[in-house]
């Protein structure tokens, strides 16, 4: 079986299971969630940022007030959960002890909650409702960086859903 093809086929129950769990349950919502999930995780390729983390020490904004936070709590999950502090929210609701084991988000389960997890904390169902991608994107990355790509798998998830 092809990589890509194993990938998703260890993904899609996951994801289906976390869309489910946080409300993520009408096509529109779903094609914008796939496809920033697509777009962030490099099309389920990374469960962990390929960078080193340096960038996040001794960000306060992301919690990261221990030494050697920023690399501990580097980007991991399909929507590259970042920080002491999101860890730390997103192990509550998830009853996981990201901040001793933050690894668990690099497994397929921990990734895809943490994905829908991160979502729902972020109320972007409701950027989904009315198609605002725009303001979807600004809100998960802070910007626009790669809304080309993510557009792209949004469309194609549109389609697929027959939206």
């Amino acid at each position: 079986m092809p990589f890509a093809v194993s990938r998703a086929a260890t993904y899609a129950p996951l994801l289906t299971a976390a869309m489910v769990e946080f409300q993520i349950d009408t096509p529109r919502r779903q094609a914008a969630f796939l496809a920033h999930v697509a777009h962030e995780s490099g099309s389920l390729k990374y469960v962990r940022e390929i960078a080193d983390g340096l960038a996040y020490e001794g960000r306060v904004d992301l919690g990261n007030t221990r030494l050697g936070d920023g690399k501990k709590f580097k980007g991991r999950g399909l929507m590259q959960i970042t920080g002491r502090a999101n860890y730390g929210a997103c192990g509550e609701a998830l009853q996981l002890d990201l901040l001793t084991l933050p690894e668990l988000l690099e497994e397929p389960a921990g990734a895809c909650r943490s994905a829908a997890w991160f979502w729902h904390s972020k109320n972007l169902n409701k950027f989904a409702d009315t198609d605002q991608f725009g303001a979807l994107t600004r809100r998960i990355n802070g910007g626009y960086n790669g809304l080309d790509d993510r557009i792209q798998h949004w469309l194609r998830a549109r389609k697929i859903l027959g939206l």
